[in-house]
């Protein structure tokens, strides 16, 4: 009996396990292709060999600004971007249970905006300046939500609805800065807040790389474990899981990326919300897409960006194009989640 349960249980297994892999395979692929035609293409286009021998290093006049210099750090900046934004977003939606807990919709990127407008109008900071102080507040503001939801226990939906508050109560505060502020000001803080790879420099990187490795490989190293938190606390709790211990790891993981990437590209909205709904679907339901939720990430911001600056008469910033994409598939899922109601 036990050995035909096997044989029956096996080739679905294995039919999983290849989508899985397969599916993260072609988006890999893909998002390397992106990478390439951003680099290639732009006002002036490059072929392949002019693009290698820049990045080997060779002195090619007018190719290494406009490879090098502009398009190596937007590229750079929107893949790590998307990876963390992709990755954090999925975490707290698959640990809340809710594909509404993500961190744009709960309040931490507003806790890195509010800090970053606060520098720019009023500080008159730029730089690294609004990068550490949109850092720490996005990480203070999450440690807030979270010490407010825990009350006598741990709850996914008493945190989703504080964040949501805090991040009403936050907007009203940038609103209020935006509306105190000189009209010279404005225009630096607005294109902060719409989320954009324009300006980017290569010393953006180094940092932003450092904190998506380390906290995206224990983000994925905690797979399993976060898989398991979603069947709930006392399921987690019978198979021996440490269910405080975790979730502060992988709060903390996501925080750290999703309020790194904010403080070097701004707000880049609705990416974090869209990429774990999406890669669940490529992967299949319940099969961990954490890194495929990553991957999805990079690809909307990266093909977001391409069409912000080349499908349209006017540039608009990457923000702006993914919070067209994005809104529309907010207001499906609050029908349906009323219509379950």
């Amino acid at each position: 009996m036990i050995q035909t349960n096997h044989t029956m249980i096996r080739p679905g297994y294995i039919r999983r396990k290849t989508r899985l892999i397969s599916i993260n395979i072609i988006l890999l692929i893909v998002t390397v292709c992106t990478c390439l035609i951003m680099l290639l293409y732009g006002k002036t286009n490059y072929d392949l060999n002019t693009v290698i021998r820049v990045l080997t290093g060779e002195q090619i006049q007018g190719a290494n600004f406009a490879i090098a210099t502009l398009r190596l750090p937007r590229m750079l900046c929107g893949l790590l971007a998307g990876l963390a934004f992709g990755i954090s977003g999925n975490t707290f939606q698959t640990m809340l249970r809710n594909p509404l807990a993500s961190p744009d919709i709960i309040g931490i990127s507003s806790g890195s905006s509010v800090a970053a407008v606060f520098c720019i109008l009023v500080l008159r900071l730029s730089g690294t300046g609004v990068s550490i102080a949109a850092v720490t507040t996005g990480i203070l503001v999450a440690s807030l939500i979270y010490v407010l939801s825990k009350g006598s226990n741990f709850s996914g939906g008493r945190l989703i609805l504080i964040g949501i508050g805090m991040q009403a109560m936050i907007n009203a505060l940038i609103a209020y800065l935006l509306a105190k502020a000189s009209q010279h000001d404005v225009g630096a803080a607005l294109r902060w807040l719409s989320g954009s790879l324009n300006g980017m420099r290569i010393e953006d990187v180094p940092a932003l790389f450092i904190v998506v490795v380390i906290f995206g490989i224990i983000i994925l190293c905690l797979t399993k474990q976060l898989q398991i938190l979603e069947l709930g606390d006392e399921f987690a709790t019978t198979l021996g899981i440490k269910i405080n211990l975790i979730r502060i790891i992988l709060i903390l993981s996501s925080v750290f990326l999703i309020a790194f990437a904010t403080a070097v590209t701004g707000p880049i909205s609705f990416v974090a919300f869209l990429s774990g709904p999406i890669a669940a679907r490529l992967v299949g339901l319940g099969a961990p897409n954490s890194l495929a939720s990553g991957l999805v990430g990079e690809l909307l911001v990266l093909v977001a960006d391409m069409i912000g600056q080349f499908a349209f008469g006017t540039r608009f910033p990457v923000g702006v194009v993914t919070g067209i994409l994005g809104a529309p598939y907010m207001l499906f899922l609050l029908i349906v989640i009323n219509r379950r109601v």
